[in-house]
């Protein structure tokens, strides 16, 4: 377990190190260690290059990954289906929609306003998706089905907006859909950040009511624990986290499902405190690479981080689906 970590970590520095030293304007290793430490001998321009425009960016990719991981792994355990992540609940559909009607129905909105739309209908939309699941009680099936249908509803009402919105407003729309982390500053990083430290902390603390409630409502029951109060304050915290990440960064979608399988596999065990912390180091390596490689596959051309999440997600889901058809998922 402690390999992993350790070796995970260095992976995850490797790709800061290579996030803050690639670019429009390349950086050698020897040019970025000068920078780190002061002795820059270009002046303020490498500075600024690392400083204000790239450190933000990475950090800001690092911990939206760390939340879609933790976010994910939660959903994993509470559904009990390996195809399970944040956008069952809604999440994403409901943020989609939300931002969508904010910049096609308003001129010029503030970012902060869009971003308040998206955490606020993400929000709505799990809340929504929990209710009508509620029949004296939840399943993960009901939850499953109904989330697919208000997400279905959502997507609808997104390209509704869009067919018949202004043009210009609806590409800014698709723009922050695609999920990007181009417009991230300091601000951005220190609120997320102080934002996650409770519902990561609480999600680890929870690790062993996850355990728990992963063999099935009856069982957990017959160990003692109120399934539906566990379940409700699990999906409290998957939108927390989900919508937190959507309202900063648009739509990344594939990391809550792909980092928890992966951290599953590493750490070859189904224990929830073990799984936490890999998890949301996978995360942030994915995250932190799909920006990267965004960045510097079609230069000048800025690939969204969703995209590229998008590219390596679907082949993984193909594959889970092709598990579970062949009697191994």
């Amino acid at each position: 377990m402690m390999r992993i970590v350790i070796a995970l970590t260095l992976l995850l520095c490797l790709l800061v190190a290579a996030s803050l030293a690639f670019g429009d304007v390349a950086l050698t290793w020897r040019e970025l260690y000068h920078v780190a430490t002061g002795m820059d001998a270009t002046g303020s321009q490498g500075a600024m290059i690392v400083f204000d425009l790239r450190l933000p960016r990475t950090l800001l990719a690092l911990l939206v990954g760390v939340a879609l991981a933790t976010a994910g792994t939660i959903a994993l355990a509470i559904m009990r289906n390996p195809l399970a992540e944040p956008g069952v609940l809604g999440i994403n559909s409901g943020a989609a929609a939300a931002a969508m009607a904010v910049i096609v129905l308003m001129r010029d909105p503030p970012v902060v306003l869009l971003q308040v739309a998206g955490f606020f209908g993400a929000a709505a939309m799990a809340l929504a998706v929990y209710i009508l699941a509620w029949r004296g009680g939840t399943s993960s099936l009901r939850i499953i089905l109904i989330g697919i249908g208000l997400s279905s509803l959502a997507t609808a009402g997104t390209t509704f907006l869009s067919a018949f919105g202004d043009i210009g407003d609806v590409q800014r729309a698709m723009i922050w859909l695609a999920g990007s982390v181009y417009d991230a500053n300091m601000t951005k990083v220190r609120l997320l950040a102080l934002w996650l430290v409770i519902p990561v902390t609480l999600a680890f603390l929870a690790s062993r009511e996850l355990d728990v409630i992963r063999f099935g409502d009856s069982s957990a029951r017959s160990l003692g624990q109120p399934v539906d109060r566990v379940r409700g304050g699990m999906i409290v915290l998957v939108t927390v986290l989900s919508g937190a990440s959507v309202a900063v960064s648009g739509l990344i979608g594939f990391v809550g499902l792909v980092a928890p399988h992966i951290a599953r596999r590493l750490v070859g065990t189904a224990s929830h405190a073990r799984i936490f912390p890999v998890a949301a180091l996978v995360g942030a390596c994915l995250v932190v690479a799909a920006d990267l490689l965004g960045r510097i596959v079609l230069p000048p051309v800025q690939l969204p981080a969703g995209i590229v999440t998008g590219l390596v997600g679907a082949p993984f889901f193909a594959y889970l689906l092709w598990g579970r058809r062949n009697g191994r998922g």
